[in-house]
This record gives C-alpha cells, structure tokens and sequence, in this order.
C-alpha cells in the first residue's frame, strides 16, 4: 500500500512556480530521502504533504486519507518533523511530550508506554524535566523527534532530522530511523548526503521545482558511473599539458576536468560502451612525460550524481 500519494502538486507564490507538478509515491517498509538544492520547492513540497500548505493543483493522501478534504483524519496518522522543530519553549520535556500526547487522543496506560518508549528511544532521560529553552539544539532536536513519533504514526516527514546533533547522536538518530523503518513510510529532506546512503531506499531529487531523479541509491549511482570511467589524478603544475595529451591519447573519451582537491587536479575519462583500462593509460602518460599521482576506475558519490541532475551543490 502507498502509504504516501501525491500527484501533480503545484504552488506558486508573486508569480514564481515554487513546486510544479510534482507527484510522489512512499509505501510501507520504503524510507525516501527528498534532496534539492537550496530554493528547490523541497519545503513547500513537504508543507502541501502535511496540510500545512494548500497547493494550488495537485492533490495528496496520507495512508488513504485525503490531506485537503479529510485533513484531521489525515494528519492523525501523520508525525511530522519541521524545519526548526518549534515547541512551547518554556514547558519541561515531559509536559510537554504529555501535551502532544493528549492532543493526540492518548491517555492513561497508552499513554505512558508511549511516552516510556519515547524516552527510551530518543534517549530523553536525562533533560525530562528541564525546560525545552534550557535545551541545546541537538535535544532540541530530539524533543522534536519525539512529538513526531509519540503517536505512533503510519507515516514520517522529517525535514533535517540530524540537524544539530553531534556524530554520535547522528548515528543514533540513523538507527532509530532504520529500527522503525519496516512499518512506516518515511520521508526525509536532508542536506547530508551520507545520511541518505545510510538510511534511505530511495532517492527523490527535486530542483527548480520539478523531480529531477526518483531511484534507489544504488541504481543512481549506477547511472552515473556509466559502463566504463577512469579518473586520473596529476600534480596541479602538469594540468596544462595533460589536458590535451589526453584528448590526444584517447580521442573517444569525454573528458572533463573535476575541481582540484589536495592540490592535484582530477580528469574523468568517459569511454561509452568501450572497456577502460587504467594501465594501459598509465603508460601512455608515462610514455609522454607526464607524471601521474593516481589513476584508476570512477566511483561517483551520491554528491556528484545530485550535482549532475541539479548543477549544484545539496543545501
């Protein structure tokens, strides 16, 4: 079942198309990680998702919910986390997660176990009865975290879940994602492109408003490998003649030029259909004087494939 259905989504805001006709699909089990350059739609995307926003086409459900027509009911089987995590700065942890719990139709036993699990498995023991403005930002985080899950929902929207948090808390963050992944759909907008290998399925890029990639990690990286690439890496003082010795030696390659990093500057060789051979290249350069600090088949990162479908940067 799609626990999350969203179709043809489209706002605009003084005449600027912010989201256009986007549709998005989340079932059970999948963990979705939304990415998009700064000023994408990404926000808006997840706002119109939750009811916060009403688009002006487009429609959405919730685990079979209408969020426009039917929102009460959609929203009761939501837990959404917002950019900033606001709350009621001056309540304690607890009375406030007892607040949300109330709001949320819980009472009695039910409420207490799920309010034990809460500090069990967002680790809140220790700031329970401190006031939520007394908080660093990573508990402030994790306060948030809670208010999202306490009702046990059937579907997540997480909008930078790590965000504030040390390594550690990270690492515990990811991990509660996964444990509890298996019965949700969930939704996670993130900037940190290892969390998203870390946690998520599937992949959804957005940019200028319109999903540009929509596929799991593995397949995106894949794509982006092509069947054969070398990466050649050459001291930054050779730039200028490997270029087109290159271009020379294998005129059926594409090949383009990467930022310096650590003062060497880095070609990418694609050959199309054709096998790479990273030795073979080897010598050739030797052969023609140039010296070669490294050389070997591309791997690309999740960075450079969102890089390739949005021309940037993630934000």
């Amino acid at each position: 079942m799609q626990l999350v259905q969203a179709t043809g989504l489209t706002k605009t805001f003084s005449g600027v198309r912010a989201v256009d006709d986007v549709s998005l699909t989340v079932a059970r089990g999948e963990v979705v990680g939304f990415l998009g350059p700064n000023g994408a739609g990404k926000s808006t995307t997840m706002k119109m998702l939750t009811g916060f926003l009403t688009p002006d086409a487009g429609t959405a459900s919730i685990a079979g919910e209408d969020v426009f027509r039917r929102p009460l009911q959609a929203r009761a089987r939501l837990g959404y986390l917002p950019e900033g995590a606001p709350a009621y700065g001056d309540m304690s942890v607890g009375d406030f997660l007892v607040f949300i719990g109330r709001m949320r139709g819980l009472t009695g036993v039910r409420l207490d176990e799920r309010l034990a699990e809460m500090v069990e498995r967002v680790n809140l023991e220790g700031v329970w009865n401190r006031s939520i403005d007394a908080l660093s930002k990573g508990f402030k985080r994790r306060v948030g975290i809670a208010q999202a899950l306490i009702h046990d929902p059937d579907v997540l929207i997480l909008d930078e879940p790590t965000d504030g948090l040390d390594p550690n808390q990270k690492h515990d963050m990811r991990e509660l994602i996964r444990s509890i992944a298996a019965g949700k759909a969930i939704v996670v907008s993130t900037h940190i492109l290892e969390e998203v290998e870390a946690t998520c399925s599937r992949v959804v890029i957005i940019a200028e408003g319109r999903v540009v990639a929509d596929d799991t990690p593995a397949a995106l990286l894949a794509k982006a490998s092509g069947p054969s690439t070398l990466r050649v890496s050459v001291a930054s003082g050779a730039a200028a003649a490997v270029g087109p010795r290159l271009k020379t030696l294998r005129p059926d390659a594409a090949i383009e030029e990467l930022e310096p990093l650590d003062g060497a500057v880095r070609f990418l060789l694609r050959f199309g259909e054709d096998a790479a051979d990273p030795a073979a290249l080897a010598r050739d350069l030797a052969a023609a004087g140039i010296a070669v600090e490294e050389i070997g088949l591309y791997r690309p990162s999740l960075e450079s494939v969102f890089r390739a479908v949005t021309g940037t940067r993630p934000h």
